[in-house]
């Protein structure tokens, strides 16, 4: 017979074991990323995986053949940037003198309309510069990690599309048969939710891409597709991705080009590119399984940045659709599932429940 713990044994137990699980996934996270990202990777391949084995091309080589094509891919698309890059870099000179230029002008306003003294103001920036050397720091490391991890996610990859049905059969086997409906079932939305998600941001991601460059072109911005790529990846990211998307190209307009009417066509644009992206691109293009409200979404990305850093940003959304798919189906969690899912209920449940107790009482 099974032990009933009061309520707060338990409450302390599971906040214990969040810690440690949180704990455990930042501790590891340079082997966890990369992980991850091969995992979604092999998932949105094995389609493509599937449709080359139907045709009678052998199974390794169907996965060394969706593998590399997604190799090429992502290296056409380094390729296209490091161009764009190199060329900015060239500029950088001028770009640091007006930089220069711009904040003089500033802090000689700011001592003449706030009686705040110019020596005052640089030891200010002094500080500033001191508290940024950490996290420029942090930045370099992340920009190593990413190296290192380029080069393990296709191994990871065609590891797991190589090992599929080990995987699968060990899940099977891990839970009792009388659940293995309900694991099939978790299993095939948990593969559909994160195919048809990941999918629907790739093509939303191409389609932002294509209308931020087209846009900054027409307003003579330079390096429009460098500032219109990095806008649709940065999009990518929930709410938070929109407003930084858009201080790039107005950063670069100011220290490009005089006066403010650029900046403002930039701000005119890219509220039009929001409202095309909110209202017809993510829900008729992004995979409409993974339904996360606006609270819970903007919370898991603001913690999947401080465990994973810019790549848990990326990763939080399709891994808390995963939760939510698991927990919609185990009737225990059922409420969790809820909690995370975007439907409203119209009335309290509290209420309900009282109005049932009055009618049996009477």
């Amino acid at each position: 017979m099974l032990k009933k713990y009061p309520f707060y044994i338990k409450c302390t137990v599971i906040l214990f074991g969040l810690i440690l699980f949180i704990y455990v996934l930042f501790y590891l996270r340079g082997i966890l990323v990369p992980f991850a990202f091969g995992l979604m990777l092999a998932i949105l391949l094995n389609p493509f995986v599937n449709s080359l084995q139907n045709i009678g091309i052998p199974r390794i080589l169907a996965i060394s053949v969706s593998v590399l094509t997604a190799i090429l891919i992502f290296a056409i698309t380094g390729y296209v940037l490091s161009k764009q890059i190199a060329s900015f870099s060239t500029e950088l000179p001028l770009l640091k003198k007006k930089i220069i230029y711009i904040i003089q002008r500033i802090q000689m306003e700011v001592a003449q309309r706030f009686n705040y003294g110019m020596s005052s103001q640089n030891e200010f920036i002094n500080q500033a510069k001191v508290g940024t050397q950490p996290f420029m720091g942090q930045t370099l490391m992340t920009i190593i990690g990413g190296i290192e991890a380029v080069l393990l996610i296709p191994m990871y990859s065609f590891l797991f599309l190589y090992y599929k049905k080990l995987i699968i059969n060990f899940l099977y086997e891990v839970f009792a048969e009388e659940n293995s409906k309900e694991v099939s079932a978790v299993l095939t939305q948990t593969k559909g939710a994160i195919q048809s998600y990941m999918f629907g941001l790739l093509l939303e991601a191409v389609i932002v891409a294509c209308l931020n460059s087209i846009a900054l072109m027409i307003l003579g911005i330079e390096y429009g597709i460098l500032l219109g790529i990095l806008g649709a990846i940065i999009n990518v990211l929930p709410f938070i991705g929109g407003i930084v998307s858009i201080l790039l190209p107005i950063a670069i307009a100011t220290l490009t080009k005089d006066g403010i009417s650029t900046q403002i066509g930039i701000i005119l644009s890219y509220i039009f590119i929001q409202f095309v992206d909110n209202h017809f691109l993510i829900p008729y293009i992004v995979s409409s399984r993974v339904k996360i409200n606006a609270l819970c979404s903007i919370v898991i990305v603001l913690m999947g940045g401080s465990i994973w850093g810019i790549s848990g940003m990326f990763l939080s959304i399709p891994f808390i659709g995963v939760l939510k798919i698991i927990f919609d189906k185990i009737p225990q969690l059922k409420a969790w599932g809820k909690l995370l899912g975007d439907h409203v209920p119209t009335r309290y449940i509290g209420q309900i429940r009282a109005v049932r107790r009055r009618s049996v009482a009477k």
